[in-house]
């Protein structure tokens, strides 16, 4: 019984002290995210030689991949870019 109570008191010390860490602030933003459906945010999509091929503002959810896109709803409407470069600037406060 004295190790359970010790082992949540560690939990809680530990979960407690790690508010204060960067690591743990973009946790919680990334979790805010995902429950809200995004964050605001205003992606620039650019191609391999840099001219802007469009800007988008809103709240928006980026998926991750590794297939060489990038893929977002906004407004209703699905966007997928292939091979381009995408700049996201999220409003995090």
């Amino acid at each position: 019984m004295k190790k359970k109570i010790i082992a949540v008191v560690l939990g809680l010390t530990l979960c407690f002290g790690m508010t204060g860490c960067a690591s743990w602030d973009r946790m919680v933003t990334d979790m805010k995210s995902d429950v809200n459906g995004g964050m605001q945010r205003t992606i620039t999509v650019y191609t391999a030689d840099g001219k802007e091929l469009a800007t988008y503002k809103g709240k928006i959810d980026i998926d991750t991949n590794d297939g060489g896109y990038v893929k977002f709803d906004l407004n209703g409407k699905r966007y997928i870019y292939y091979n381009c470069f995408v700049e996201s600037i999220a409003d995090i406060d």
